[in-house]
């Protein structure tokens, strides 16, 4: 039986399906530690869970945000105030100094699980509003080859990806240390 699915839909479908799994382990990675533990960095220039959970949120939810051309979750949601962070509202982590990801403050846990449901409906949303045309459209001609967004979405889930898997590290690293 030939497979009628459209190149798009099978896009759309391995995209959704390797959102939801970093969707899937960002409570695993997160639940059961204190806001102390989330906080525990490795040495003094480590990445924490928490800021590398919120940064890997925050740089989907600017992505995907830009793609969709809708607010980030991060603004419109009030997420920012709820977090309440030391960094300029735009801020999402890259370039950050060893000083400014010690300057992360965590009180309740459940805000990195939040946040990271709601951008992950953002990007259902958007992903799923994509058509054929769309994947190949050029967004950034700063590089060569010039970046598609099916290009860009590929980039946002393998950034996803490297920073849950250190912070999974990091989570076996908070367990061990007593």
């Amino acid at each position: 039986m030939a497979d009628t699915r459209s190149t798009a839909g099978i896009a759309t479908e391995l995209l959704i399906d390797g959102f939801g799994r970093i969707r899937e382990g960002v409570p695993a990675v997160v639940d059961g530690l204190s806001a102390d533990e989330l906080l525990w960095r490795p040495d003094r220039d480590a990445n924490h869970i928490a800021w590398l959970v919120w940064h890997l949120t925050r740089q989907q939810d600017e992505q995907l945000s830009h793609l969709g051309h809708v607010p980030s979750v991060w603004r419109s949601g009030e997420w920012a105030e709820r977090f309440d962070l030391p960094y300029p509202v735009d801020a999402h982590g890259y370039g950050m100094t060893s000083a400014e990801v010690g300057a992360f403050a965590l009180t309740d846990p459940s805000l990195l699980i939040g946040y990271h449901d709601a951008v992950n409906e953002l990007t259902l949303r958007v992903v799923r509003g994509l058509s054929a045309d769309d994947y190949a459209t050029v967004i950034d001609r700063n590089w060569d080859p010039p970046v598609t967004v099916s290009v860009r979405l590929v980039s946002v889930l393998d950034d996803a990806a490297k920073h849950l898997g250190q912070a999974q590290y990091v989570r076996g690293m908070v367990r061990r240390r007593t």
